[in-house]
């Protein structure tokens, strides 16, 4: 199934949560994107019915492994977009924002020739 930008932003940031421990509940994720609970209960609803997510009866939300998988190839795209932009020149705040915003709309064949450059060490720095 297909995914947008905003469900990939949830999933990546639902596994960055998941990496600092702890369990992730829906108003860590509100307060970590900026965005209103009710906008974050309602996507987590679509990432459930779609196998991405699951609650428990705690309310933690947990990525399935087809989730998991998904945020790990999406956490991994965000860092090596932005540190092609680093290699560059590319200041790391501007570098990390613009990352965020390429990930969801870069070619396959694009990113893996930034991918290629970036595992090189080529570049400015």
């Amino acid at each position: 199934m297909a995914i947008y930008e905003s469900g990939e932003d949830y999933l990546e940031t639902i596994y960055i949560l998941s990496a600092k421990g702890g369990g992730v509940h829906a108003v860590d994720i509100a307060n970590e994107l900026n965005y209103s609970k009710p906008s974050i209960t309602r996507a987590m609803k679509i990432l459930k019915a779609n196998g991405y997510i699951n609650v428990d009866v705690d309310n933690h939300i947990k990525l399935t492994e087809q989730g998991r998988e998904k945020a790990e190839a999406i956490f991994e795209k965000h860092n090596i977009i932005a540190k092609f932009w680093i290699l560059n020149g590319v200041s790391e705040k501007n570098a990390l924002k613009d990352a965020c915003r390429m990930e969801h709309d870069i070619s396959g064949e694009t990113y893996d020739i930034i991918k290629k450059f970036v595992e090189s060490g080529k570049g400015k720095a």
